[in-house]
């Protein structure tokens, strides 16, 4: 009965072990991932300059899908946009 017993402890003994170094095996790939992810930070160029780079590309140049206008096409769309003259006479859920 008690070489069963051995028998069991050594098979969850490898088991355990196995598992334990299984994770330590994840946990040192995840370490390695990670200190080459800083390793390619570190190399990047500083995110606000290309930040203002692209800021001011994009605001210096007028969207091609977009028409130019210097005001409305129809003045009669703009009361859809305009808040209400009174708010107290407003019963919308919206605004």
């Amino acid at each position: 009965m008690e070489s069963s017993d051995q028998q069991m402890r050594s098979v969850a003994d490898t088991r355990g072990k196995h598992r334990i170094s299984a994770e330590l095996k994840q946990l040192e790939q995840e370490a390695r991932f990670l200190e080459e992810e800083l390793e390619q930070v570190d190399r990047m160029e500083k995110a606000s300059a290309v930040c203002k780079e692209m800021l001011s590309n994009v605001e210096t140049r007028p969207d091609p899908l977009l028409p130019e206008t210097t005001g409305p096409t129809n003045p009669l769309w703009d009361r859809w946009f305009e808040g209400p003259a009174d708010a107290s006479g407003c019963r919308c859920w919206i605004l």
